[in-house]
């Protein structure tokens, strides 16, 4: 059958209206969350507790695909290249700002091919030590490792992660040299530290808040921009006297550049009831995760901003990503 231009044009008219109607009808089929790192991870848990959630309160289940490796960049990318159509998200952490500065051909960009929809919650990370150490404020730690010059050693989830790079700011601002030891999960990273064989970790305090109350760790800082609510007499960096050293963590919700944006708003207006259930709010406190309420807009450009801080932190303390 042959068809006329004429014919062509209510046709036309459709697929330009497709978008809009899209963000009418979504969600109407399960979403698909990818989340860049190992299941078990702070990273993993967060999304899954909001997700749950969420995935009431649109009617639509919430299938989390964990597509860990390459320093988180495999899964994100898998993100970046899915339609957007509202159907395919990214739950991930503020390393998501750490990549282009880590690995120059990611293949993507966390902030041209991505739209920021919401963060979950922020956390500080926690300077933790042995119990065993006779070290009792931040001043302590940094004393013993002026007093003997890289002979201390620092745990991280992996070369150029946040909590390598909470440990850098932190050592950079007291002054001192030590020794990096990276492992593969903050499982070990916590484990060493509490064992005795590693000397300290900037890690998360979901993570290191049960060692914390059975005595196994001491905590001597959090490395945000107040306090945390999981540990209210632990002090801030800066209230320790080392300025410059916050780096908090924070989790969070992306979709693809081109998802229409009201499939966007939409997504961050029901994420956010999720957030504010009472069961929610409890689960993620008592992980140490506290509140971080941003619009999408301002999300993209906390996002922006902090590309181009890790990249001078990155550069200046000489981080490779292996």
């Amino acid at each position: 059958m042959k068809i006329t231009r004429l014919a062509l044009l209510p046709m036309l008219g459709l697929g330009v209206l497709c978008p809009e109607a899209s963000a009418e009808t979504w969600p109407s089929k399960p979403i698909r969350a990818i989340v860049p790192l190992a299941a078990g991870s702070t990273t993993d848990i967060i999304p899954r507790i909001v997700f749950e959630e969420l995935s009431r309160r649109i009617r639509q289940p919430i299938v989390v695909e964990n597509q860990a490796g390459a320093g988180a960049t495999i899964g994100t990318a898998a993100v970046a290249k899915a339609e957007p159509d509202g159907y395919t998200i990214l739950a991930t952490g503020s390393g998501h700002t750490i990549a282009p500065a880590l690995r120059p051909n990611l293949g993507y960009s966390p902030s041209r091919d991505f739209a920021a929809v919401i963060p979950f919650g922020i956390s500080p990370n926690v300077l933790v030590v042995p119990a065993a150490k006779d070290w009792k404020t931040a001043g302590d730690l940094a004393a013993a490792a002026k007093k003997n010059p890289g002979a201390l050693t620092f745990s991280s989830v992996g070369a150029g992660t946040v909590t390598h790079l909470s440990a850098e700011r932190f050592r950079r601002s007291a002054g001192f040299e030590a020794v990096h030891v990276p492992f593969k999960g903050g499982g070990e990273a916590i484990t060493e530290v509490i064992a005795g064989r590693v000397d300290f970790f900037f890690g998360p305090v979901g993570l290191a808040l049960p060692h914390i109350k059975g005595g196994k760790l001491l905590a001597l800082a959090v490395n945000g921009m107040q306090r945390s609510a999981a540990l209210p007499t632990v002090p801030t960096t800066s209230e320790a006297g080392y300025a410059n050293a916050e780096l908090p963590i924070w989790f969070g919700l992306f979709v693809p550049a081109k998802t229409p944006r009201e499939i966007v708003e939409k997504l961050h207006r029901e994420t956010l009831q999720a957030l504010q259930a009472p069961n929610v709010r409890a689960k993620l406190a008592g992980m140490g995760v506290d509140p971080m309420i941003l619009t999408p807009r301002e999300f993209d450009a906390l996002v922006e901003k902090e590309i181009a801080v890790n990249a001078e932190l990155v550069k200046s303390a000489g981080v490779k990503a292996h």
